[in-house]
């Protein structure tokens, strides 16, 4: 459920293509939600199907056609009323943190260089986060972006995938000096 109500909020920002919320996905929703490409299609077809979205078709020279999406009245309800519902708790499953718990029994070198690797991917999200964040602000402070800013959850979220990405790398910095 929850893939569908971030497709939702994502097009609270307008209509798109599916190639189009594919590219958002990976630049804001990324901040809290991860979704292939080819899920966000199958999950765009099933919200048609379900008279949450519209959908038409635009032609193009030299490319495919393609399909815009956009909120339908019931996809705006569906979401209003998905901020009604208490989420589910958050649950970590993390294929690193399984390697790092049978690091004495396996390849302890390959171990450290999957944290370098979460590491360095974490550092570079950042950056990412970073940027995006004083694009937001543009020069700004917080306090007075919120004040004015026409809608806050982006920046919510962001300032989220900030703090997620910044225990990352103090996680990871703590577990390469453990295992040095």
């Amino acid at each position: 459920m929850a893939l569908q109500e971030a497709i939702l909020v994502s097009l609270t920002h307008g209509e798109a293509s599916g190639y189009d919320l594919a590219k958002s996905f990976d630049v804001t929703v990324a901040n809290y939600w991860s979704a292939t490409a080819q899920q966000l299609y199958k999950e765009l077809e099933r919200m048609a199907d379900a008279g949450l979205v519209s959908a038409r078709v635009v032609e193009q020279q030299r490319r495919p056609n393609k399909r815009i999406y956009a909120l339908t009245p019931a996809g705006r309800q569906a979401l209003r009323d998905a901020t009604t519902r208490p989420p589910k708790p958050t649950a970590i499953r993390d294929e690193l943190l399984v390697q790092v718990e049978a690091i004495d029994y396996g390849d302890y070198d390959a171990v450290r260089a999957a944290i370098a690797e979460r590491l360095a991917a974490s550092q570079l999200k950042l950056g990412h986060y970073q940027r995006r964040r004083a694009a937001l602000l543009a020069g700004q402070s917080e306090d007075d972006y919120l004040a004015t800013a026409g809608r806050i959850g982006p920046y919510l979220t962001l300032a989220r995938g900030i703090a997620f990405e910044e225990e990352n790398i103090r996680w990871c910095r703590f577990a390469l000096d453990a295992t040095t």
